[in-house]
């Protein structure tokens, strides 16, 4: 049961929770006005948004902005902005989807891999971005604490995992700014045993029966595929300087995750969709040719069409991206990644807003073990603002 462990947590000791907790770092990468609204509504009050790095700023001012990151961590710790507490945490979000539940844990690094074809306990669920990892190594390799914004999923169809938990007392309990809902977090208090239960749905028979192979899997990435892989690599890094002794206890070595049941009904499976910038969108249009007898929603300045698209949907994502990328290299532009219906209808006019067909989540872990990582941004778990927010930290060094 080495592979997971009870962390050592750095809970908020503040006053405005609601200030405090922000969105996972990766989302509305498009929206420069959430992000200025968050930071208005943040005010001076302490927040880990001064202590992560929002994609959409990515490339502007990046030492800068990574030296304040560090330094913040550490006024933080010096100010007494967290309390010490060990153990897991039943974490109870309410969205417009209902109430999903995850429990907060830390997980081995040495049971886990980015590489496809792996048969580690823990797994990536897309094609790792070897250029999107440094940004993220580098706040992490000087940083003393993590705020993770790392989603695992576990395949319990059964319910024996949260079925064991025994709730102790609650530890927050907030209205999440921007939309995002409401969280609770309540301390577990037999933490081994629901731990044991967790490492059980990676017994070789009970993947046998699930999946048709031999292949143990407990645990899939949803979300943060590159921040747990900028922590391996943060980890392979500094092992080698450590003595065997150290490698076994290292803080660094162990990454604070929420796991989540695949089968939580309010979590819900939503394709990631493409917005194409580009000053010839009716070029791209035209040779937009993916076939299959599927469809997929392509919107320009607000008109909205169809395109043909396979049935597996991973192999059309596949097609499509390349097709992106072909594209961009020959005639310039760029392209994001947009999570929402909504929020795309929106972006589309500012470019070519392809809208996806989503991949059902039951599918995922047999996916994982029979063909290895999907393409990159495959899914997301519910909308934008249904995302992980930072609340919890660990120390890494």
């Amino acid at each position: 049961m080495d592979a997971l462990k009870i962390p050592n947590l750095l809970l908020p000791a503040v006053k405005d929770l609601s200030a405090w907790a922000v969105i996972a770092c990766d989302q509305f990468t498009s929206d420069g006005e959430y992000w200025r609204n968050l930071k208005a509504f943040v005010g001076d009050k302490p927040s880990a948004l001064n202590l992560i790095y929002p994609e959409i700023y990515l490339g502007h001012d990046t030492e800068e902005r990574i030296a304040r990151i560090n330094e913040n961590m550490y006024s933080y710790l010096r100010q007494g902005m967290f309390r010490g507490m060990r153990g897991l945490v039943l974490v109870e979000r309410t969205t417009q989807s209902g109430t999903r539940t995850g429990i907060v844990l830390a997980v081995d690094l040495e049971e886990y891999s980015y590489e496809k074809g792996s048969h580690t306990l823990i797994r990536s669920t897309e094609e790792t971005i070897a250029e999107r990892i440094p940004p993220r190594v580098q706040i992490r390799q000087n940083a003393p604490i993590e705020l993770p914004h790392i989603m695992l999923l576990y395949d319990d169809c059964d319910g024996r995992v949260l079925s064991s938990v025994k709730r102790g007392k609650t530890l927050y309990d907030f209205d999440l700014n921007m939309g995002g809902g409401h969280v609770v977090g309540s301390r577990i208090e037999n933490g081994e045993e629901v731990l044991s239960a967790m490492y059980s749905l990676a017994d070789m028979s009970e993947c046998m029966q699930k999946y048709g192979e031999s292949d143990r899997l407990l645990f899939v990435v949803g979300d943060g595929n590159h921040s747990l892989a900028a922590a391996k690599v943060c980890w392979d890094n500094l092992k080698n300087s450590l003595t065997p002794e150290e490698r076994t206890s290292h803080p660094a070595r162990y990454a604070l995750v929420e796991a989540v049941n695949i089968h939580d009904k309010a979590l819900r499976f939503e394709p990631i969709h493409r917005l194409v910038k580009t000053d010839k969108p009716d070029l791209f249009v035209k040779y937009l040719q993916l076939g299959g007898e599927g469809k997929a929603v392509v919107a320009v300045d607000g008109r909205r069409g169809a395109v043909h698209f396979p049935l597996n949907i991973p192999e059309g994502i596949r097609a499509l991206d390349k097709y992106i990328a072909q594209f961009i290299e020959k005639h310039g532009g760029e392209v994001d990644y947009i999570h929402g219906d909504g929020e795309l209808k929106e972006l589309s006019r500012e470019g070519i807003g392809i809208m996806l067909p989503a991949i059902s989540k039951d599918d995922l872990f047999r996916l994982v073990i029979q063909g290895g990582n999907l393409p990159r941004k495959t899914f997301s778990m519910g909308d934008g603002n249904e995302k992980r927010y930072y609340i919890e930290a660990k120390a890494i060094k």
